[in-house]
Formats: C-alpha cells, sequence, structure tokens
C-alpha cells in the first residue's frame, strides 16, 4: 500500500536528470574542451576551492549517472563550487532558470556580443527591435537556433513585461522615498 509506482526507467524524478545538469555546469565552466580538467584535477579544484571533499571517481560516476545516491553535503559542495543553488540539481524551473542565466554569461564571453551589447545600450525601443530582427534572421540564415523564450522581446513597442508603458511610474514605489526614487 505503501509503495510508490515503478519508473520507466528505475530512476527516482529527483534524480533523473542529475548527470546531465552536473556534465552542462561542467561545460559551462570549462567550456573549452582542449582546457577542460578531468574528474581528478576538478575534485582537487572543488576540495582546495570548497573545503569539501569529493573523489574523482565518484564525481566521473555523478557525472556519467553510473551513481546517483549524493549525499547532502556533497550537493552542497558541487553547488558551491559552481556558484548555483543546491535546487538547481533537483528543480526543474530552477535549473531552467540557471540554465539561462549560464547561456548569457557564455555568450558575454564573447567580445564581439559584448562590444555589440555595449553599443546598442541606449538606442530606442524602435532600434532595439530592428537590431533584434537583424540579428534573428542572421541566425535563421545560418541555422541557428532561437535563443531565449519569445517572451523576452516583450519590452518592446514601448512596452514593459508588466503591462505598463514605458513613461509610466511603478505605483509601489512612485510616491516613497528611498532608493527607487532618489534623485527625481
Amino acid at each position: 500500500m505503501g509503495r510508490e509506482p515503478a519508473h520507466h526507467d528505475g530512476v527516482r524524478p529527483l534524480l533523473r536528470k542529475f548527470d546531465q545538469r552536473l556534465t552542462e555546469l561542467i561545460h559551462a565552466v570549462y567550456p573549452d574542451e582542449q582546457q577542460r580538467p578531468g574528474y581528478a584535477r576538478l575534485a582537487r579544484e572543488i576540495s582546495a576551492t570548497t573545503g569539501g571533499s569529493i573523489s574523482a571517481t565518484y564525481l566521473w560516476e555523478l557525472a556519467t549517472g553510473k551513481k546517483r545516491n549524493i549525499t547532502l553535503e556533497q550537493l552542497d559542495v558541487l553547488a558551491q563550487f559552481f556558484g548555483v543553488p543546491p535546487e538547481y540539481f533537483l528543480n526543474e524551473e530552477v535549473s531552467q532558470r540557471v540554465k539561462a542565466q549560464l547561456a548569457l554569461a557564455t555568450a558575454l564571453r564573447d567580445a564581439k556580443v559584448r562590444n555589440l551589447a555595449m553599443r546598442a545600450s541606449g538606442l530606442s525601443p524602435a532600434s532595439l527591435d530592428s537590431l533584434l530582427t537583424i540579428v534573428n534572421e542572421a541566425r535563421k540564415v545560418q541555422n541557428l537556433s532561437e535563443v531565449g523564450p519569445p517572451e523576452a522581446d516583450a519590452d518592446t513597442e514601448g512596452e514593459r513585461r508588466d503591462g505598463r508603458d514605458e513613461g509610466e511610474g511603478d505605483p509601489m514605489t512612485e510616491d516613497r522615498p528611498g532608493p527607487a526614487t532618489e534623485g527625481r
């Protein structure tokens, strides 16, 4: 009676993607395959950075899905080393948010991407819309996938995500003194 239903692959749902998420973090921190450390060096770096301990073999087993019995302490050590919340490994929503942040950080490593972003800063919403259209078309021509959720482009035509026009202030802070209204 108290038994949980069997899962298709014999793995509990919380642990199903642990290996994939760990591997994605390793690849995000070490994007150059030639410079990516082996598990022995990575285990030493994790230990030196966090003060926690994890063996190279166990790290490899976790990253390849051979082992899934991670302790909370080891989970915390990995999260601390990679700079993610521990929930990243267990929660789909948190994982998706972190992946979006990692994608942005990875894109910003490219000096030309940073240069383009810096030059676009301060342009009007209409100009930014035009640039987004050009970039999206260039990605299509090069058969690259779409980047970011479509709602990220919702800040167009002078409309903000919260539905107010660009010129409208925040009704929660508009009349209150403090950092949000200082200097007005």
